[in-house]
């Protein structure tokens, strides 16, 4: 059985990665799911672990059984990180090689596919910052998901939105084949 890591940030748009968890399963995809500590102020780690069947993890420093570094052990054991919601942050310390934390230690440790999904507000998606960043990480290889113009959580129309979880895990299978 195929692993995906499936990394959540703090996005509004984090409660549709249940969706996409619910979707990785259906697809016979074990799924472990990593999530930021400002993608748990808007959803419960226990959302992911009934979803996916394991422990969802959510710091670089959990007490383990074994010597084995959290985050190399993740990256060895993944086909391909998703990352659903990404936020302009998460996308800035992938392009700048930053690993603060245990989503972006286990991004930088990584030798297989990394999909991103983002979500944020139109101004940040359009922000020159962010667009290089995107480019940075495209040219080494990471596939982006488009993100959809629409209804904001700002109250904003614009282009921002997360693609719909359909969508991403439609994508996702594809790079997996």
């Amino acid at each position: 059985m195929k692993t995906v890591l499936l990394g959540v940030t703090g996005s509004i748009a984090a409660y549709k990665a249940a969706e996409i968890t619910r979707l990785l399963k259906k697809a016979d995809l074990n799924v472990v799911v990593i999530m930021t500590d400002s993608a748990q102020e808007f959803i419960a780690p226990l959302t992911f672990q009934t979803l996916s069947q394991n422990s969802v993890v959510t710091n670089m420093f959990e007490k383990r059984p074994d010597w084995h570094p959290i985050h190399i052990s993740l990256a060895d054991s993944a086909d391909t990180l998703l990352i659903a919601p990404a936020t302009a942050n998460i996308i800035a310390k992938l392009a700048n090689g930053i690993a603060d934390d245990i989503l972006s230690c286990t991004a930088l440790s990584l030798d297989c596919p990394i999909i991103i999904a983002p979500a944020m507000n139109d101004k940040m998606w359009m922000n020159p910052a962010t667009q290089q960043n995107v480019e940075t990480l495209k040219q080494r290889g990471v596939k982006f998901i488009n993100i959809e113009d629409g209804e904001l959580a700002c109250g904003t129309e614009g282009k921002g939105r997360l693609a719909s979880p359909e969508t991403i895990v439609e994508i996702l299978l594809k790079v997996m084949i």
